[in-house]
């Protein structure tokens, strides 16, 4: 099945590229989405069968124990945040028809969030009337970089040659990485889990969207670099969060995990901003014009994790948690 950034660029599928086992990333995927299902089961089935009926039904009388349920109103909140993340070693496949089609083995990325530009990221959240469900637009600027100075495992062929079985990445790659941003942008479906006191609710979510890093890629031989933002392919995420609520602000921790699947056309080109690079690919597509480095591929793998702050907005008065 080919992916959209194949169908983007030639229409067709390049038979002799050499193909990813895709399998171990849909079985982490299936596995995150079964253990967000089962977490979410959980904590409903917990919330609607308390141990102890007497106490239930006394509750009942008195009303909602509000220590333990989310905040009962409808609300945005707007939010940015800073952090670290830590992205797996993953395999790096080139391919151009007639000249390379080879393999690099467990490239190292580094992610450097405090070096600049940092990680950072920006989010929206809309949560529904009742509070406990939500969705959010989330977009994440990473970075992955391959120490070049690494010796790795290669296999294939490079300029029509065999390729050495073992090479630093710097003998065939003047650069490789995504520095200026293995950007990722999702759309998520967000659950609360019950309160752990007055002002701290846990959350969990999970979602999916797209790649679009800043690719940053140049071979040894190659007469021009490919530095651009690009749509890559694929994105999921899931995370698990604490929000500490004060009023009108709220401060939150979070574990994220992401994948991302990339197809980065080697296109020779610097680019300029994010909108006008994507409009030239699409361009590059209608016209049916080839990328002249061919396809990078990978899967980037990675923990992060997070700590922002948010500006509550609600249109519905509600008290102060």
């Amino acid at each position: 099945m080919m992916t959209l950034a194949e169908v983007l660029w030639s229409g067709r599928s390049e038979p002799s590229a050499p193909k990813r086992d895709l399998r171990p990333l849909e079985w982490i995927g299936s596995a995150i989405a079964a253990a967000a299902l089962v977490t979410l089961t959980w904590s409903t089935v917990m919330e609607q069968s308390p141990a102890d009926p007497a106490g239930a039904e006394r509750a009942s009388e008195s009303g909602p124990d509000t220590s333990t349920l989310a905040p009962p109103t409808s609300e945005y909140m707007f939010g940015g945040y800073a952090g670290a993340p830590y992205t797996y070693p993953s395999d790096v496949t080139v391919h151009k028809e007639g000249r390379h089609s080879f393999t690099v083995q467990d490239v190292d990325w580094e992610g450097k969030p405090f070096d600049n530009p940092i990680y950072y990221g920006a989010r929206i959240i809309r949560w529904f009337d009742g509070g406990r469900t939500g969705t959010m637009l989330d977009f994440t600027h990473s970075k992955t970089i391959a120490p070049l100075d690494e010796e790795k495992v290669f296999s294939g062929t490079i300029d029509g040659a065999p390729a050495a079985e073992r090479a630093k990445l710097r003998d065939v790659f003047r650069r490789l990485e995504a520095s200026h941003g293995h950007n990722m942008l999702t759309l998520n479906g967000l659950f609360r889990l019950p309160s752990l006191g007055v002002r701290l609710y846990p959350y969990v979510g999970i979602g999916a969207g797209v790649a679009l890093p800043h690719s940053e890629v140049q071979m040894v031989k190659d007469p021009g670099r490919t530095y651009e933002y690009q749509y890559a392919g694929p994105v999921a995420q899931a995370l698990v969060g604490i929000e500490f609520r004060i009023p009108r602000m709220s401060y939150y921790f979070e574990y994220k995990f992401t994948l991302a699947s990339y197809q980065m056309p080697l296109t020779h080109q610097d680019g300029d901003i994010l909108f006008t690079d994507l409009w030239r690919q699409f361009k590059r597509w209608m016209s049916g014009e080839e990328p002249p480095g061919g396809f990078l591929w990978t899967n980037l793998v990675s923990h992060q994790g997070i700590a922002g702050l948010g500006v509550r907005f609600s249109t519905v008065p509600a008290a102060a948690p």
